[in-house]
């Protein structure tokens, strides 16, 4: 979607011009999996599918949204004296917990406005369009009322209004990711402690292949929790001779000579992903700032082996997207991506193969699983920000 057609979306629904146009990506983990919780690194980057927003100050107390993707609820009509979550106002529960924050904080949002979004993230796809919707409300604010906002501060309100206001209690990957994304560059991120870096990603002949399995991912809450469970019981073995926190804080070596301490095989295993894992995202990024590719797709194939067979996340229609891709011509890596059991996975795809590559792995899915995945092309973009102004 351009900025034109933003501008006319909005004169479409609200009858005047906007004050301004803005995009706020989605994003992929590239690598670093499952570590987030268990103290490790984490390698996202932001991508071109996202979520555009126009926006019109108004001079009254009046919020109004609409949205592209979900024309049958027309105009939602809120106050800005009545932040709280209501069930019945849809999407816009993100909006109100970001302003309802962004006031809390001490920013001064004295006045109601006009937003008009649309996203084009595949509903379902764990590509995070919640996060982009919260960083997309936080920049349209930034902007409107003149607000002065570290961009660390406004990450952390957009994870602050999914924890508190919605009621999801994820990480800070996501909104950080979508928050500080850089132009061909992915952030190498501690979990722990947020110290990051941008790192250049620069894929040459090559994109990123986004492969939704279409499938609903309704296994993936209980065994999240469960395999953060498993987790949290190794530490405490692990610590009859060790003394650590996370599993992050170890290397192989240092795993191998204690993992005898862990009392239960698939704990063992559990274990074993989050410790390596955590040290193939210390190596993909060497093997980036190097600008050795191969290694990076050698890496990112590993990740996939070990949330297959150590962690047990991905499940068929995951391992048929993966292990076909791993077969075709052009690809350096593949591996699922967010929380497993459906959802997505990528790809790392030579350019002039992605057709081709499309075509195959799709056929050989729908054969297998009897539905289509579907394919999207992501490139590594910059994080939220305004398009145009008036």
């Amino acid at each position: 979607m351009d900025t034109e057609q933003l501008k006319q979306a909005f004169l479409d629904n609200f009858g005047v011009a906007p004050d301004a146009t803005f995009f706020s990506p989605g994003r992929i983990n590239l690598i670093g999996e499952h570590t987030d919780y268990n103290g490790g690194h984490v390698f996202p980057a932001a991508i071109t599918l996202g979520t555009y927003g126009a926006a019109r100050k108004r001079d009254d107390r009046t919020l109004r949204f609409y949205s592209g993707n979900f024309e049958d609820l027309g105009i939602i009509e809120l106050s800005l004296d009545d932040l709280v979550f209501k069930k019945e106002d849809n999407w816009t529960n993100y909006p109100k917990g970001v302003i309802k924050f962004l006031k809390e904080a001490g920013h001064v949002i004295e006045s109601g406005m006009d937003v008009y979004v649309y996203g084009n993230i595949p509903n379902g796809s764990g590509l995070s369009s919640s996060a982009s919707l919260e960083l997309l409300i936080g920049v349209i604010c930034e902007e409107l009322f003149g607000l002065t906002l570290n961009r660390l501060d406004l990450v952390k309100i957009g994870k602050q209004t999914e924890n508190d206001f919605i009621g999801v209690n994820s990480g800070i990957m996501d909104q950080f990711a979508i928050g500080m994304g850089a132009d061909k560059q992915a952030i190498y991120l501690d979990t722990n402690t947020l110290e990051y870096e941008l790192v250049p990603l620069d894929l040459g002949d090559y994109v990123v292949v986004i492969m939704n399995t279409n499938k609903r991912r309704e296994l993936a809450d209980s065994k999240y929790n469960e395999r953060r469970s498993e987790c949290e019981t190794a530490v405490t073995e692990l610590n009859a001779l060790l003394s650590i926190e996370t599993l992050g804080e170890l290397d192989e070596a240092t795993f191998d000579q204690y993992a005898y301490l862990i009392k239960d095989g698939n704990r063992i295993k559990r274990a074993r992903h989050a410790v390596s894992e955590n040290q193939r995202t210390l190596k993909a990024k060497a093997a980036l700032v190097a600008g050795d590719l191969d290694q990076f797709g050698r890496l990112v194939n590993a990740s996939h082996v070990s949330l297959e067979h150590d962690y047990e996340v991905t499940g068929v229609e995951l391992d048929t997207l993966v292990h076909t891709a791993w077969e075709q011509e052009g690809v350096l890596g593949a591996r699922m991506t967010g929380a497993g059991f459906g959802g997505c996975a990528i790809a790392i795809v030579q350019k002039d193969k992605v057709e081709q590559f499309t075509e195959t792995v799709g056929h050989i899915y729908e054969e297998k699983i009897g539905y289509a995945p579907a394919f999207y092309i992501a490139e590594v973009a910059g994080g939220s920000r305004v398009l145009s102004r008036k």
